[in-house]
């Protein structure tokens, strides 16, 4: 699910996601209360008709924003008290708002409100956020009125994998239509991302969607559909690409460096994407150096079906029974980010959203 925050992936018309391939986008509760406000989103005919969107909309409950804020909320088994990044007013969010706002929205699948602990959390904090997720979840499946909606319940615990079986547990006990691991890809190793994700995934019901909520790189996808995730969103790919970082089958390329300089074949030739259809990759480094806003689109729609492709490729393999075989080959292939320069990216974002804007397209 490509990150919509506030009713936009940025840069793109609908009809581009749609040429794209794709299927479903991911909005923002917290955003969208705050800026236009849930009644005028309303007024407006909810938020497919006032996007242009009339594919699935997930809208998440906006508590991954909040408790970014840690100098601006207060929180209790009430709700959460904050102040708004923009202008400071403060505003109060609880888990029968948060459905209410989502139902209001006309989002397809939504989110129950969860509290989301930071990754230095001490393990009685931990604990306490697992406590009062699985509290809030009990008063957001009651709200819940709207059938037309699936509301996904939230697995939290941090790296502790006790408070992981704990919470998992207690959540599916609530008979959700999905579900979904929240509090991870926050700053801890990918070997313990993984190894938490390997602790939960057999506690979820196989037969109801698993959603790993805000992770998106290519090679974690792949790593977590071997793990039995069926669904993803990040902000990554668009946001890395208006940065000049492009996927192609190697990994990660820096369309800024002097090399693309010359280069008259597209930014990856086993791509059909527009950009690499239409323009040299020399072309492309020409609109970045000179910071033409061209250059985000283009590297935006190339990212975003980088992603569409991969997931057509790994739906293919699926069904031919040889997903073991695609998944060696392309991580085989596929070169990551440094796991150190991983690591201070993501507390330099994080350091970013607790002071200025906090919007999940760029965390």
């Amino acid at each position: 699910m490509p990150v919509a925050s506030q009713g936009t992936v940025k840069t793109l018309i609908p009809e581009e996601l749609k040429d794209l391939d794709v299927s479903i986008v991911l909005s923002n509760t917290y955003h969208l209360y705050l800026r236009p406000g849930i009644e005028a989103v309303v007024r407006l005919g909810g938020l497919h008709k006032f996007m242009a969107w009339d594919g699935p909309i997930l809208t998440d409950s906006g508590g991954y924003q909040v408790f970014s804020l840690a100098r601006l909320r207060k929180v209790t088994d009430g709700g959460v008290t904050f102040r708004s990044h923009i202008d400071g007013s403060e505003h109060r969010l609880s888990p029968e708002s948060v459905i209410e706002f989502q139902e209001k929205l006309g989002a397809d699948i939504i989110m129950t409100l969860d509290e989301c602990p930071p990754p230095d959390a001490s393990l009685s904090a931990v604990r306490e956020a697992v406590e009062r997720t699985t509290f809030w979840a009990e008063r957001c499946r009651k709200r819940h009125k709207d059938r037309n909606q699936m509301l996904f319940g939230i697995v939290q615990g941090g790296t502790s994998l006790q408070l992981r079986r704990e919470s998992a547990k207690a959540i599916t006990s609530l008979d959700f239509p999905g579900y979904a691991i929240g509090g991870l890809s926050l700053g801890e190793t990918k070997n313990l991302t993984w190894e938490t994700v390997d602790e939960t995934v057999p506690l979820l019901p196989a037969d109801k969607p698993r959603y790993l909520m805000g992770v998106g790189s290519p090679e974690d996808i792949i790593e977590g559909i071997g793990r039995g995730i069926d669904l993803f969103d990040s902000a990554l790919p668009t946001r890395v690409a208006r940065n000049g970082a492009l996927f192609t089958a190697e990994g990660r390329q820096n369309i800024r460096k002097a090399a693309y300089k010359i280069r008259k074949g597209p930014i990856d030739v086993g791509c059909n994407c527009y950009t690499c259809r239409t323009f040299s990759a020399a072309y492309v480094h020409h609109l970045f150096k000179c910071e033409e806003l061209l250059a985000y689109r283009l590297a935006t729609i190339h990212n975003l079906r980088f992603i569409t492709r991969l997931m057509q490729q790994v739906h293919l393999a699926i069904e031919q029974g040889t997903f073991a075989d695609f998944k060696s080959d392309f991580l085989g292939r596929y070169r990551v980010t440094d796991e150190e320069t991983r690591l201070a990216q993501k507390r330099k974002r994080q350091g970013n959203d607790q002071h200025t804007h906090v919007d999940k397209d760029d965390s």
